[in-house]
């Protein structure tokens, strides 16, 4: 399937590994320019190598933390002069930390709240006036199921990632008549450094040890196991890119069965 991707222009954040990384290699694989983002500036640049020397297209690094007001739009620009323009925007963060709602003071929420909720804001914000000169404008935010189905011991990120599916939804509705579209994926446990910690902390609460928790959670998954970065990566470049022109507004949950609704 031709997923009309070549030679287009992507900007993936918080992409040095796991998630973020499969999805701009992704993207690269199908013939994408793109620029991948790390706090580190090192972490950037070798990212960016690596995906260029296995794809052979144009990938740049570029260093900045989302959660700092002054970096998203500073993101933007340097990615759309490398570029020429934008295309798409795929806005993702690690996560907050896990914690009872107890353990955390007004200091812990305001972090949360810049990186898991503002950084979206302030990079789409910036990427706006180039994506309505895109022919092929697409948004993707990175959340979790957990919007659908709360994940004990994570407050923070159950909380505060609804908001930014209310603002994915909302921007759909108020921007698809100037033809950008808005999706957002939900993933669910999937096999990269932040399910490492968080299976730490559990595992330091519980008594047990890591393994037994990433099997313990692994049995929630109708497929019986914890998902891959790559198989993130598959849905998310399909959904942000032009093959899948008349999706948006849609919250998709790449979870392996773990989510238990209907709806």
């Amino acid at each position: 399937m031709d997923l009309q991707l070549t030679n287009k222009r992507a900007l993936v954040t918080g992409s040095s590994r796991g998630l973020g990384y499969a999805t701009a290699l992704g993207l690269a694989r199908e013939g994408c320019r793109v620029a991948v983002n790390s706090r580190d500036e090192t972490k950037a640049t070798v990212a960016a190598q690596a995906i260029a020397r296995e794809t052979n297209m144009k990938v740049i690094g570029l260093a900045g933390d989302v959660s700092d007001p002054d970096v998203p739009a500073r993101l933007v620009g340097k990615a759309a002069r490398a570029f020429g323009g934008l295309d798409i925007l795929v806005c993702n963060a690690g996560g907050p930390p896990a914690g009872a709602f107890d353990s955390f003071d007004e200091s812990a929420w305001q972090k949360a709240i810049d990186l898991s909720f503002m950084s979206h804001v302030r990079l789409i914000q910036a990427a706006l006036p180039f994506l309505k000169q895109s022919k092929a404008a697409s948004v993707l935010t990175v959340t979790s199921y957990s919007v659908k189905q709360p994940i004990s011991n994570l407050v923070l990120s159950n909380s505060i990632r609804a908001a930014t599916v209310g603002l994915t939804k909302s921007l759909a509705l108020e921007l698809g008549a100037q033809g950008i579209r808005f999706n957002s994926i939900l993933p669910a446990w999937t096999e990269t450094q932040r399910i490492k910690d968080l299976m730490e902390s559990r595992a330091k609460q519980n008594g047990t040890t890591v393994d037994q928790e990433v099997a313990k959670q692994a049995k929630e998954s109708a497929l019986g196991r914890v998902g891959t970065p790559e198989e993130f990566a598959n849905a998310a470049v399909f959904l942000a890119s032009p093959a899948a022109s008349y999706i948006t507004g849609v919250m998709l949950t790449v979870d392996g069965g773990m989510y238990k609704g209907t709806l």
